[in-house]
């Protein structure tokens, strides 16, 4: 989250007494929603509290958290919140938030490691060809079968195919069709 805001440094959120936030970048009242979305947007913030100008951002992104918690998009697992608990006064809780913090940022890169391996996977594979072909057949299926939409039939000749020439109408289609395909495999 080191992406600063389009001035010099991070946007600087001002938190009153009566616990409404306020942008100073763009003068306005936010909510805890709005810095939800500009923490998923890589913006850095600080938030200040507006009478003391002590640093709160910490109190206010595990606010957030909560709120996103009670939402019902949990991430967190009970069991993780309690061994967190546990840490608290232990002598080990001084490393738990460089450790949470690496281990956060590995989690980071390797999900975008796999988005990239996913779709460069499916890009330039078989599967990808096959989903194109698959597409343009679906395609041109979808298209025969639209009324009166069928190529070199004009509307005078629609009632003689229906009369005798349905089995060679659709012949002719299906012709046509399969050479569509093999153009679209080269």
């Amino acid at each position: 989250m080191k992406k600063a805001a389009p001035g010099t440094g991070p946007v600087i959120i001002k938190k009153y007494a009566n616990r409404r936030l306020y942008n100073t970048e763009t003068s306005s009242y936010i909510t805890l929603d709005h810095l939800a979305a500009m923490t998923r947007e890589g913006r850095d913030f600080k938030v200040v509290d507006a009478k003391t100008e002590d640093d709160i951002t910490h109190n206010v992104l595990t606010q957030i958290i909560m709120e996103e918690e009670s939402r019902g998009q949990t991430m967190l697992p009970v069991n993780f919140l309690r061994q967190l608990i546990a840490l608290y006064g232990d002598s080990m809780q001084a490393m738990v938030p460089g450790y949470l913090e690496a281990s956060m940022d590995s989690f980071r890169r390797n999900q975008e490691q796999f988005k990239s391996a996913v779709e460069g996977a499916f890009a330039n594979s078989p599967f990808a060809e096959m989903a194109k072909r698959n597409m343009a057949m679906f395609e041109a299926a979808a298209e025969a079968f639209k009324p009166g939409s069928v190529p070199g039939l004009t509307p005078a000749a629609a009632p003689a195919a229906e009369t005798g020439d349905d089995v060679s109408a659709l012949k002719a289609e299906l012709a046509r069709l399969q050479d569509k395909i093999e153009k679209l495999a080269k």
